[in-house]
């Protein structure tokens, strides 16, 4: 893998930035999910408006499929928007960790003179 920058850093994660954001897409799902609810909410109110007739028969049986299908498509796109959420969180928490696993590797260990009892982890 080659470094473009040529600083030796091959990734800059900003953790602070990823735990500034991930609200932003818990709002949106929010906002999604509520406009969601609404839109079906005001839509299942009005019935099947386009009436009974043959006309109004055939634009129903083509209708109604697809607004199911939008009103899917709306609610994947609200569990999209909390997963990103979740896994901005995620990510965050587990580049600290490592950062933190990774610092532990490279802390002086010191050791215990040889008349201390020492169960072999050391003392840091």
């Amino acid at each position: 893998m080659s470094e473009a920058s040529g600083d030796g850093m091959v990734l800059h994660i900003h953790t602070a930035d990823l735990k500034r954001a991930a609200p932003d897409f818990q709002e949106g799902a929010k906002n999604l999910s509520k406009a969601l609810t609404t839109l079906v909410a005001a839509l299942d109110g009005l019935g099947r408006p386009w009436g009974d007739d043959k006309q109004g028969s055939e634009f129903g049986d083509s209708y109604s499929p697809l607004q199911k299908k939008i009103e899917s498509a709306a609610g994947t796109l609200v569990l999209g928007l909390v997963s990103i959420h979740e896994a901005m969180d995620d990510l965050a928490d587990g580049h600290v960790d490592n950062d933190q696993l990774i610092a532990g590797m490279f802390t002086e260990v010191k050791v215990a003179d040889k008349d201390q009892q020492s169960d072999g982890a050391g003392e840091r």
